[in-house]
């Protein structure tokens, strides 16, 4: 029996069909295979970002044994005789010693402080000149305590009432300058406390500008009310990191010895501060000098015993010491010295992260639209701390938090991109160090040419095609 053919122009209908069909499946892979790359590239973009946008990585340096680093004594053992302490570096901010400093006391002629700042800060801004004169009025010529006998309607320069109230502690010059700047210590008393919560002075209160009591201001010029001028150990240190910081010449001022206010003056004006440096050849004074120590300012009234914030350099270190409430004048200098001493014996300021440093695990963060799509990034600064000599730094800690904004060329170099916590806790202290500081681009970003841009747009395309295909499965 003979089988039927099919007709001739069927089989060639369907040859035709396969052939069409195995070209798709040809062209559908080479065009795979070609644009394989740029699909890559283009799915690696999209987990990058993805993981970059406002996210949180936490990287941590390879730890070591701590070894060789100094064991910080107790502020017991210091057997401080004071109503309070504190120890402060000024660049960092950190506290390294730290005894009743928030408890808020009577502090005297430390009081002064804040006057010297606001009048320093309004000549620095050329709202007043070191050579303006001053004429005193009635308020500062009957006020007393420690002075220079300024009588109402003498004249004298914003500097020469300065220097008597930073080296004598003079209070009638301290009110002349208040009064000179603000219109009425009153109005000065204000600014005072405004400042002190600029400054972050949380246990402080201002009744005048020199820190005497209420009861001992001229009876016409009295503060109303009973609240006393207060401030802690702590606000004291932080007041003094401002003037240190704002007012870097400061020295200028504190650390004269004696200066002779008139001519006709019998003898000059001597600086209460026993400590400052120069002293050293000093036959009264000698035994209290200290190295490096050029400011900063006394108090002393019944209620508030005898005061001292002192500060001194060494080996490009400087320390803030405050000792509140000691039993007399010599023993605020000894109290001091053990607080000095104990920050310059026992620590050190040590780079822990140079500067345009990279964090491991965030080295580059991706660009929308650019070149190069993964950018590198750096950190701003450099980041230091106060730490026990001899510390091992290498357990430091990063935590890095990108900006939730999405980056786009063209970008400048330094383009802040997120930020780093440096976080670190040394042995030998109950504190953790932290400081946090910029993450900035390290180089400028160009935006990529047009064609690159349509690859790169087709390869998304693509991209968001097979995934869901990919999904379907």
């Amino acid at each position: 029996m003979k089988l039927k053919q099919p007709p001739l122009h069927k089989t060639k209908s369907r040859r035709n069909i396969v052939r069409k069909g195995v070209a798709s499946v040809l062209l559908f892979n080479m065009l795979c295979f070609s644009l394989a790359p740029t699909l890559a590239l283009a799915e690696g973009e999209q987990n990058q970002t993805q993981s970059q946008t406002g996210s949180t990585t936490t990287s941590t340096k390879p730890a070591s044994q701590q070894s060789g680093a100094v064991q910080i004594p107790s502020p017991e053992s210091l057997q401080l005789q004071v109503k309070s302490a504190v120890l402060l570096e000024p660049v960092s901010g950190q506290v390294l010693l730290n005894i009743n400093g928030d408890q808020a006391l009577p502090p005297a002629s430390m009081t002064k402080m804040m006057t010297e700042y606001i009048v320093a800060d309004l000549v620095k801004q050329g709202k007043f000149k070191w050579d303006e004169m001053v004429t005193v009025g009635e308020n500062a010529s009957e006020t007393i305590g420690s002075r220079i006998f300024l009588a109402e309607g003498d004249q004298h320069t914003m500097e020469e009432l300065y220097i008597a109230m930073a080296v004598g502690s003079a209070n009638d010059a301290t009110v002349a300058l208040a009064e000179h700047v603000a219109g009425s210590e009153q109005a000065f008393v204000k600014m005072m406390n405004d400042e002190a919560k600029r400054m972050g002075m949380k246990n402080t209160h201002f009744a005048n500008s020199t820190g005497l009591d209420i009861a001992d201001m001229p009876e016409k010029y009295k503060t109303p009310g009973n609240q006393e001028t207060v401030m802690s150990a702590m606000d004291a240190a932080i007041l003094a990191k401002y003037i240190v910081t704002d007012h870097p010449d400061f020295a200028r001022f504190t650390s004269i010895q004696t200066h002779k206010f008139r001519e006709r003056d019998k003898a000059p004006i001597v600086n209460y501060n026993w400590m400052l440096e120069a002293n050293k050849n000093v036959t009264n004074f000698k035994k209290y000098a200290y190295e490096g120590l050029d400011g900063l300012k006394t108090g002393h009234t019944s209620n508030a015993g005898n005061c001292f914030t002192g500060t001194a350099e060494r080996n490009g270190v400087r320390l803030i010491s405050v000792v509140m409430g000691t039993s007399s004048e010599s023993a605020r200098f000894v109290e001091t010295r053990k607080v000095l001493d104990y920050g310059f014996n026992n620590f050190e300021t040590k780079q822990i992260i140079a500067p345009k440093a990279t964090v491991p695990g965030t080295e580059t963060v991706t660009v929308k639209k650019a070149k190069n799509t993964s950018v590198p990034v750096v950190s701003d600064q450099a980041v230091s701390f106060v730490i026990p000599k001899g510390t091992d730094t290498s357990k430091v800690q990063a935590k890095v938090t990108l900006s939730n904004e999405t980056l786009t060329a063209p970008l400048k170099q330094g383009t802040k991109v997120g930020t780093v916590t440096y976080s670190f806790k040394p042995d030998g202290m109950n504190q953790t160090l932290e400081k946090t500081v910029n993450l900035i681009t390290a180089q400028d970003v160009e935006k990529a040419g047009w064609f690159k841009l349509l690859m790169r747009a087709i390869g998304d395309f693509f991209s968001d095609l097979f995934n869901g295909i990919k999904n379907l499965f």
